[in-house]
């Protein structure tokens, strides 16, 4: 055994030897992290109950999509059923229903994303003209109230409105030899009414975040084009769109990661068995698949799917606004 001798006029060493060069990047670390946390605590403390939110009800109840892999069992659980594999996805690819429910989600979620992402944009900018501060704000407030209104509410108005025996707009149009029109049980009309009343009531809402943008333009920009003879047209050509089009492209690539998420409740609450060849869709084949029959690996193996195709649109359209406009989310 050998020992360790200390050198005249020097104290040996004593203590813990030093720590290892590796362990050090990770000390570093944890005093960032420290000094981080110490000088910004008050606003994680106010983010805390956001991060909860989202870890309860978006990432644990991902534990559950193994279910979509194997055969369901109430005495075993999530965990304890026969690994199936893609048998349910390929039971939804072979399924008869499967080219219709896609056709219908792809119909109403495309109708309503086109016509009610440039709705908004409309609006704002003609809000944007009006110059008069009060009429400004009653426009406002007359726009963005529909949004408030619940679903269960409006899908009620419809049926007043548009009843083929006593709905106001029925009997508007009788007055024109339009007799006995059943816009809720028509096939051909359900996708209008579905989207008409959905930018109806969302408009208002959605144009905030456009007249937030259009706030933030400068003032003498427009300042110069009116001394140039620009007319209002041309302002909103040449200045309030070109300062709308990054929060358009942020919109509408979150918009694009919601393509086949048609609005459950209002499409539920608007079939009948006459409509029902356009208006099944993804999400309410799903709910009567798993809620009501039982079929809880089938119907999440068919929300999955959904899921991932949502996944790939977002990321798509992503990439091509990345490489066309220089803005993206990521």
């Amino acid at each position: 055994m050998s020992t360790e001798v200390a050198a005249p006029g020097r104290r040996a060493p004593s203590g813990p030897p030093p720590a290892p060069q590796e362990a050090r990047p990770h000390r570093r670390m944890a005093a960032r992290a420290r000094h981080h946390l110490s000088r910004y605590w008050q606003l994680w403390v106010m983010l805390a109950p956001a991060i909860a939110f989202v870890a309860v009800f978006a990432y644990v109840p991902m534990y559950g999509i193994q279910l979509a892999f194997r055969e369901f069992d109430f005495a075993s659980g999530l965990t304890g059923g026969e690994w199936v594999g893609l048998k349910y996805f390929i039971q939804f690819f072979e399924s008869p229903l499967f080219w219709e429910l896609m056709r219908n989600t792809v119909v109403i979620s495309l109708s309503t994303l086109v016509f009610g992402f440039f709705s908004p944009i409309l609006l704002a900018l003609v809000v944007n003209q009006i110059l008069r501060s009060r009429l400004k704000r009653f426009v406002q407030t007359v726009t963005y109230l529909p949004h408030f209104i619940s679903i269960v509410v409006i899908v009620g108005m419809l049926q007043v409105f548009l009843s083929p025996s006593t709905g106001l707009i029925t009997r508007f149009l009788a007055f024109f030899g339009l007799e006995d029109v059943n816009f809720l049980g028509s096939t051909s009309a359900f996708v209008p009414v579905y989207v008409i009343s959905d930018i109806w009531q969302h408009t208002g809402w959605n144009s905030i975040i456009y007249l937030a943008a259009l706030a933030g333009v400068n003032t003498q920009l427009y300042e110069a084009a009116r001394i140039d003879g620009a007319t209002r047209f041309q302002i909103i050509r040449h200045v309030d769109i070109p300062a709308l089009v990054p929060t358009m492209i942020i919109l509408l690539i979150l918009n694009m990661g919601g393509v086949l998420n048609t609005g459950f409740e209002k499409v539920f609450l608007m079939q009948n068995t006459l409509n029902l060849p356009v208006s099944e869709v993804i999400a309410t084949y799903t709910y009567k698949i798993g809620i009501l029959s039982s079929q809880f690996s089938y119907s999440t193996a068919i929300g999955l799917f959904n899921t991932i195709i949502n996944f790939g649109f977002l990321v798509l359209a992503n990439q091509i606004a990345k490489r066309a406009s220089d803005t993206s989310l990521w």
